[in-house]
C-alpha cells in the first residue's frame, strides 16, 4: 500500500490545490489508493494524469470530472502592489511558501515556486490577486515538467514542517504565559498571607482614625 501511495503520489502534479476534495496530493494519491477516490479528480494533471493513474491502478481511464474543474494551463499569482494591503492573509494560505513579505507591507510572489492553487485569491481582503497563464497552448500535466512537480513536492513538506514548529512554538509561547500568571499568583499569595493582612490593616486603620480626628477637631 505504502508503495502504490508512493508512485500515485509521483504522478500527481504536486499543485495541492485541493481541487481534488482532498487536502493535499499525497492526501488524494492515499485516497486513490484504497480505493476511496476516482482517478478523475485533478484537473492540473488533466487528461494525461488520469491516464497516469489508470496506469498504476488498472483502472480503466475516466474523463476528468467536470466537479472538481476543468483541465487548463499552468497558471501563476500575481500580487497588485497598488492595492496590497500587507494583511499576511496569502502568506499563510500558500501552500509552498511562494508568497513573501512582512505585515502591513506589499507581498510579492515568487513566480519560480508557485503553483497556481488559487488558495491565495479567496483569502484576499481586498481582491488584488490575479493569476496569469504561463503555460498557454499546454494543459494538464503538458504544462508541468517532472523537476517542477518534485519541487513543489519538497516545498510542501518544508511547509508543512514549518507550520508544525510555529504551532509548536505558539504552543510554548502560551505555555510560558499561563506559567507566568501562575508564578504571580503565586507571589500574591504569600504576599497577602494573615501577618501581611494584619499589617495592611492596621496601616489602613492608622489612616482612618487620624483623618477621623481631624474632622471632629
Amino acid at each position: 500500500m505504502d508503495t502504490l501511495v508512493q508512485r500515485l503520489d509521483q504522478v500527481l502534479p504536486q499543485t495541492q490545490c485541493t481541487r481534488c476534495g482532498y487536502p493535499d496530493c499525497h492526501s488524494y494519491a492515499h485516497a486513490i489508493a484504497r480505493g476511496e477516490a476516482a482517478i478523475n479528480q485533478c484537473p492540473p494533471g488533466g487528461a494525461e494524469g488520469v491516464a497516469r493513474l489508470a496506469a498504476l491502478t488498472a483502472r480503466a481511464p475516466l474523463p476528468l470530472n467536470p466537479e472538481h474543474g476543468a483541465e487548463g494551463p499552468r497558471q501563476l499569482a500575481v500580487i497588485d502592489e497598488d492595492w496590497c494591503i500587507g494583511c499576511t492573509l496569502c502568506i499563510k494560505a500558500c501552500p509552498v511558501d511562494a508568497i513573501v513579505g512582512s505585515n502591513k507591507l506589499m507581498h510579492v510572489v515568487i513566480d519560480a515556486d508557485c503553483t497556481g492553487c488559487e488558495l491565495c485569491i479567496p483569502v484576499c481582503p481586498v481582491d488584488c490577486i490575479s493569476l496569469t497563464d504561463v503555460t498557454p497552448g499546454r494543459t494538464g500535466w503538458s504544462a508541468w515538467s517532472e523537476a517542477q512537480a518534485a519541487r513543489a513536492r519538497d516545498r510542501y513538506r518544508w511547509h508543512e514542517i514549518r507550520v508544525a514548529r510555529d504551532l509548536r512554538e505558539n504552543d510554548e509561547r502560551l505555555q510560558a504565559k499561563a506559567q507566568d500568571k501562575l508564578d504571580h499568583l503565586e507571589e500574591a499569595s504569600r504576599i497577602t498571607e494573615p501577618a501581611q493582612l494584619d499589617r495592611k490593616r492596621a496601616v489602613i486603620e492608622a489612616a482612618l482614625a487620624r483623618a477621623r480626628a481631624k474632622r471632629g477637631a
